[in-house]
């Protein structure tokens, strides 16, 4: 029953899904990765391509997508079972100036026994976009919220379970820089980056249409994060799954490549590729302007 939400977009006509404009990037940057991890398997799989989503990928990364855009399995979220998957980074200097070390945490999905890799990872959570307040006291604040980057909402304990995944696959403890924490609510928010240039892919946003007699739900792209963020009747929080890329960057210095035995804890920077909302909630109260101590 997925043919319909892999093409399906408001309007009633046929558009490919931002999810699948975005896949020629990912065989790109894990090709490296697999030939490492299992040289003889990556060149006896080389020649294995499937459809998804109107592209031609690698076997086992369309069995990846599937399972985690279209099947949403092995994300983090409250009450859930803990996801089937190791992550892995590898970090790298871009420049000879600077003292910071950047690199993209890859996913390893167990599906059934079989390792697949992926640059992306589900998590549950609330994506804000409710209308903020811009100017304060005569300061710009927010700026390009909605278009650029927008808050997601989550229970502490997921984003502690996912530091902890982090700490597991990879050695660094994770910094708590790019988020603020709410006591009241015990919800944590994270500032999520969403391409917005010309030449990027625009998250797409996809809402739950119907529900089968075995529970199962289906949903519909109506369009990116930041066409649905025009709708005055969209500007509420919504729940559902949000699917992330995350960057990882770790201070260092330019001669030397810093090592989690160093004692640094590694910066988050999390990018939100795709949304399936279950709906709108007002349960949770938004941010609506930017606290004081980040400014």
């Amino acid at each position: 029953d997925g043919g319909n939400d892999i093409s399906g977009a408001a309007g009633g006509h046929r558009t490919m899904s931002n999810d699948a404009i975005i896949l020629p990037k990912i065989s790109a940057d894990h090709n490296d990765q697999v030939a490492q991890r299992d040289d003889e398997e990556s060149h006896a799989n080389a020649g294995k391509t499937v459809l998804w989503r109107g592209n031609l990928v690698a076997e086992k990364e369309a069995k990846a997508l599937c399972h985690v855009f279209d099947d949403m399995q092995d994300h983090f979220g409250h009450q859930r079972a803990d996801p089937r998957v190791r992550f892995n980074a590898k970090l790298n200097h871009p420049s000879r100036d600077g003292q910071m070390w950047f690199g993209d945490l890859d996913f390893t999905y167990n599906i059934n026994g079989e390792y697949c890799n992926l640059s992306y990872i589900g998590m549950d959570v609330c994506v804000d976009l409710c209308p903020k307040l811009v100017h304060k006291h005569g300061q710009l604040r927010l700026k390009n919220y909605g278009s650029s980057w927008v808050y997601v909402y989550l229970p502490q304990m997921t984003l502690d379970k996912f530091k902890s995944y982090v700490k597991t696959g990879t050695g660094w403890d994770v910094s708590d820089g790019g988020t603020v924490y709410d006591p009241n609510r015990n919800l944590v928010a994270i500032e999520a980056k969403i391409h917005h240039e010309p030449e990027q892919p625009k998250p797409s946003f996809w809402a739950v249409k119907d529900k089968d007699a075995s529970g199962d739900m289906s949903f519909s792209r109506i369009g990116s994060v930041q066409e649905v963020n025009e709708h005055p009747h969209q500007q509420r929080i919504h729940r559902g799954v949000g699917i992330f890329s995350v960057s990882v960057e770790v201070e260092g210095s330019p001669n030397f490549k810093p090592t989690p035995r160093a004692g640094d804890e590694a910066n988050l920077c999390f990018t939100l590729v795709s949304v399936r909302t279950w709906g709108i909630t007002d349960c949770v109260a938004p941010i609506v302007h930017a606290p004081n101590k980040w400014y």
